[in-house]
């Protein structure tokens, strides 16, 4: 057995409390992620979602739930408000009032209502490259003009380009979408990282939409810095998306919400919602509640076998993928890996070929890269790698 191997067992070893190393089929379970490779010998570690099983107390609020038998129009309980402002003081040091909260059924519509709500036809929306798809989705599907900034690499990591956004930002610049946890990239960024790029947009009046669906998964350092909790004037134009969808592995049920503590900004959030955006659904209320009342204990176990999953894929690449490199992953469970130096124009169907399905980085405008998912059993993972390994390999014999 390799040394790399050893390792692997190990880790695995000390996580038999939380039983995350169960390998649970998810074909013919009408899973996005595994049904796009359907009767093929494919491994799925595209879309961001786990291969693990949600935590004991979401499933068994949910068959309670499910036993009451009626599943007609929900509004959220009032005890999950009162748990989500805990949740805020507690891992953020964050004060909200229950009135702040928007629910919503994801992350994603709520983007294009941030697009749809706040300037007008043909103003200018700001991002940093590469991101998450949906960012660049959104404003131009909501009649805005998309306008991207690159990040920089700056010791290692990837940072703010704080210069060109100041630089590029136009008299119609209107709203800043930002993504802390970075998705792809993986970077939890600084406080100073987040109050320069503030700062600025504070002073040029923009409307900040920070999405955060990933700060509960943060694996190295920390805490996560809310956005909002920079001050009061960054608060004041701060809208924060946040879900329990990615850390508990419920993205299906469809809970998400936003924190908007300025009325005015929160009214036209609301009213860009209306007849277009699904109320939240029963099971998604249930879920959300269970997963942040009594959902710790998986958590931090969780965070602990998805930091191991990542040593596997940091030490695998810089060992074993001649042509491939990743910066740590700070927070998340992607790695987003560097593999223009193989030379290939579509990394993202060679590996698909030798049977891993990777995100394409073209389509977060990172040509040359791919996302891995690792939030995975080790063993699927370990042969994913495996089967990497050999992809490269065949390059090199071309």
């Amino acid at each position: 057995m390799t040394a790399w191997r050893e390792a692997v067992a190990f880790t695995s070893f000390l996580h038999m409390s939380f039983d995350f190393d169960t390998v649970y089929s998810r074909h013919d379970t009408d899973s996005l992620k595994w049904a796009r490779y359907r009767g093929r010998d494919v491994i799925p570690m595209w879309v961001a979602d786990m291969d693990f099983p949600s935590p004991g107390p979401i499933l068994a609020a949910l068959h309670q739930r499910v036993e009451q038998g009626i599943f007609g129009y929900a509004s959220a309980p009032q005890e999950l408000a009162e748990v989500v402002v805990a949740w805020m003081r507690e891992k953020y040091r964050w004060e909200i009032d229950p009135s702040w909260i928007v629910w919503l059924p994801g992350v994603v519509p709520a983007l294009n209502v941030v697009c749809r709500a706040y300037g007008d036809e043909g103003d200018e929306v700001v991002t940093f490259t590469p991101i998450y798809p949906p960012f660049l989705a959104a404003p131009p599907r909501c009649g805005k003009t998309l306008r991207t900034i690159p990040l920089r690499r700056e010791d290692g990591l990837y940072t703010f380009d704080v210069e060109r956004f100041a630089s590029e930002i136009s008299a119609r610049s209107r709203i800043l979408l930002l993504c802390n946890p970075h998705n792809p990239v993986g970077r939890r960024y600084e406080r100073r990282e987040i109050e320069r790029i503030a700062e600025i947009g504070v002073a040029r009046d923009l409307v900040i939409c920070s999405d955060e669906i990933h700060c509960d998964l943060i694996l190295d350092g920390g805490p996560h810095v809310p956005t909002a909790t920079l001050g009061p004037e960054v608060s004041a134009r701060t809208i924060t998306l946040m879900a329990p969808s990615k850390t508990f592995n419920v993205p299906g049920l469809n809970c998400a919400f936003a924190i908007i503590e300025n009325a005015d900004l929160r009214t036209k959030f609301k009213k860009a919602r209306e007849g277009t955006v699904p109320h939240t659904n029963v099971l998604g209320f249930t879920a959300c509640l269970a997963a942040y009342r009594d959902g710790e204990p998986w958590r931090l176990a969780l965070i602990d076998y998805l930091r191991g999953n990542r040593d596997v894929v940091r030490e695998f690449v810089s060992r074993e993928l001649p042509g491939l490199s990743m910066d740590d992953v700070q927070a998340t469970y992607l790695a987003w890996i560097d593999a223009r130096a193989l030379g290939v124009s579509r990394p993202a169907r060679l590996f698909e070929k030798f049977g891993v399905a990777l995100f394409d980085g073209a389509e977060f405008r990172g040509e040359g890269f791919v996302r891995l998912n690792f939030g995975c059993p080790r063993s699927i993972l370990v042969e994913a790698l495996d089967r990497l390994r050999r992809a490269v390999q065949g390059v090199g014999k071309a």
